[in-house]
């Protein structure tokens, strides 16, 4: 089974091509340097890059896995593409190619979520989908927009079980690093300047928000904020004050394990709480190396984390989500949502 996938639901242009199970190619293009001197994502230049670039990386996808365009009938056995959620403009660009590249290969289309595909990427091993995922299991889902639990009980059979509830964790490190001078993307600068620190560390808040398997990390960056301006004065930022590097990097050890120690302890809280022992953890906060080292000291519990290469966004994770509701003989996801959260818009 060959499948063709795109992903642009924030600033990576992604297309993939998943033959029988193995990555032919998973090409991505990142808007970084045309964000970072904004100290985040600016919708409308998101939306431009993707449809600048995306033929490109269409071409690149299909180079590497030895085909031609333009495509022929036939060319492949499902077009799949993020549907959400994302940035209105950008999933739009991905939603036109993969309906042109669907129409032209006569192939049916298949929108998938996209934090799905944060989950089952957890099934790429060198390069081939050859781990399934063992089910029931909770699945902690962060990155620079979402903070969810899910409790999964099979391919396209999830409950929501808690969100953030203002900042998700990837955008409280990118919010922090810029507080603390730092370029963006936020989240590899602060683990970087952390791995420096040396001597007593800060002591910020652990928001465990007892009784709820919700997160909320805006308190955690205003106390930050709050530190820095009793450190630098009220008008810091404005003023460009920035703290001495061996500071500096105290306070990004100390806001790296608030956010690490709240991630972990909530997802094992809520794993024993369904006599559950198994864990998934994904997205682009996943790859940072103080968070995966505390999931793995957790005793009782069988931990899986996607590679690196795919924990952030990446059309190889929407070509799994496709292959796997094709194999379960179905194209639509069934999501049960916990009491008082909002269907995600599957």
């Amino acid at each position: 089974m060959r499948i063709l996938a795109f992903e642009t639901t924030c600033d990576e242009t992604s297309a993939a091509v998943l033959e029988g199970g193995r990555l032919r190619s998973n090409e991505v293009f990142s808007q970084v340097s045309l964000h970072r001197k904004y100290s985040g994502v600016v919708p409308e230049l998101a939306s431009r890059a993707h449809l600048e670039k995306i033929p490109f990386v269409i071409g690149g996808a299909l180079a590497r896995a030895g085909l031609r365009a333009p495509l022929k009938r036939g060319a492949f056995d499902a077009v799949a593409f993020s549907r959400g959620p994302g940035l209105p403009g950008a999933l739009m660009v991905g939603r036109v190619a993969a309906e042109a590249a669907a129409e032209l290969s006569g192939a049916p289309l298949i929108g998938v979520n996209h934090l799905e595909g944060h989950l089952l990427a957890c099934e790429f091993a060198g390069g081939r989908a050859c781990e399934p995922l063992k089910f029931p299991l909770v699945a902690l889902l962060v990155s620079g927009g979402h903070t969810e639990l899910w409790h999964a009980r099979g391919y396209g059979d999830y409950r929501v079980l808690g969100r953030t509830r203002d900042d998700a964790a990837g955008e409280a490190f990118d919010k922090v690093a810029k507080l603390l001078g730092l370029p963006y993307p936020g989240g590899p600068e602060v683990e970087k300047a952390a791995a420096r620190a040396r001597g007593k560390l800060p002591d910020f808040p652990r928001p465990h928000m007892p009784g709820t398997r919700d997160f909320s990390f805006s308190g955690l960056k205003t106390a930050v904020s709050y530190y820095l301006a009793g450190r630098l004065g009220q008008d810091f930022y404005k003023r460009g004050l920035r703290l001495p590097p061996g500071e500096r990097d105290r306070v990004c050890r100390a806001f790296q394990d608030a956010v690490t120690e709240t991630l972990v302890k909530k997802t094992a809280d809520t794993a024993r709480s369904l006599g559950l022992a198994r864990i998934a953890v994904g997205g682009g906060v996943s790859a940072n190396g103080a968070l995966r080292a505390a999931f793995e000291r957790l005793q009782g519990f069988e931990v899986r984390f996607s590679e690196r290469a795919y924990c952030s966004d990446n059309a190889a994770m929407v070509a799994l989500c496709a292959l796997r509701r094709l194999e379960a003989g179905k194209f639509r996801n069934s999501l049960r949502v916990a009491p008082g959260l909002a269907d995600p818009g599957w």
